[in-house]
């Protein structure tokens, strides 16, 4: 009985060492410091969404990867809204298309979908589903061939600030970034800066609202060299993070879409 007791004092002590680490540590120290800056930023993505809306005078929205519709999807304004996501984080899944993003674009292409077409064209699509590159990456390509002319594609989650919260694995709690996650999403947003046809910005707010068009608006604009950070490298991303995903103060910008 002693010798069980002793244990469990043992490994209690050593819980409250590396929980002492834990709370020295200079990485989670700074790293508090920056997710506090973080979350006070503003606007929310909402307000960017919307006045994006306004920009093309549209009909048709599209979100994939919804969760709680009460977060984003509920406050956009739009004549027609539609809605994708499997239902993983949010088991009651209110949506309108209960599928992956890749089996929503397969079906939409093949008109099996009862609930539209496959000739609609979406004037701004929200992507916010698995933060994983490729994943975003293919979501992209698909928003592409169904995104209306004046239309842009929005993408959250491009502006990870510290390499804690881009790491790969959402479910990997310790670490400096604890539960908060932007994953590899602003891989692909970088990526999609060096298109020919595309115009964007991200805005520096809400851990980074991305912004993909094929017109070209106030401090929109692209990539024209040669692809500098080809490894996709997160400290090379911070050193010239102003000039690869293009960040710019949301106000800033919807002060010149009065001029």
């Amino acid at each position: 009985m002693l010798k069980k007791l002793k244990k469990e004092v043992r490994y209690f002590l050593d819980k409250l060492k590396v929980g002492e680490r834990i709370l020295n540590d200079k990485y989670f120290i700074s790293t508090r410091e920056i997710i506090k800056k973080e979350i006070a930023k503003q606007p929310e993505r909402s307000e960017i969404i919307n006045i994006l809306l306004q920009q093309t005078e549209a009909i048709h929205y599209l979100e994939i990867g919804v969760r709680d519709p009460s977060d984003n999807f509920d406050k956009i304004i739009c004549k027609n809204k539609f809605s994708v996501d499997p239902g993983i984080e949010f088991k009651s899944n209110p949506v309108d298309f209960k599928l992956t993003s890749d089996d929503f674009f397969e079906k939409l292409a093949s008109d099996k979908l009862t609930q539209i077409k496959s000739d609609i064209k979406f004037d701004v699509i929200f992507i916010d589903g698995l933060h994983l590159s490729e994943q975003v990456e293919r979501d992209i390509k698909n928003s592409l061939q169904f995104l209306s002319d004046t239309g842009f594609i929005i993408l959250h989650d491009c502006n990870p600030p510290t390499e804690f919260h881009q790491r790969e694995d959402y479910y990997f709690r310790n670490s400096p970034a604890r539960g908060y996650w932007n994953g590899t999403t602003w891989k692909a947003f970088y990526k999609f800066r060096h298109h020919e046809d595309l115009f964007s910005i991200c805005f520096d707010t809400d851990w980074g609202v991305g912004v993909l068009s094929k017109k070209q608006l106030h401090l929109f604009n692209k990539i024209e060299t040669k692809m500098e950070n080809q490894f996709y490298e997160y400290a090379f991303m911070n050193s010239k993070r102003e000039e690869h995903l293009n960040l710019v103060d949301y106000f800033k910008w919807k002060k010149l879409l009065k001029k």
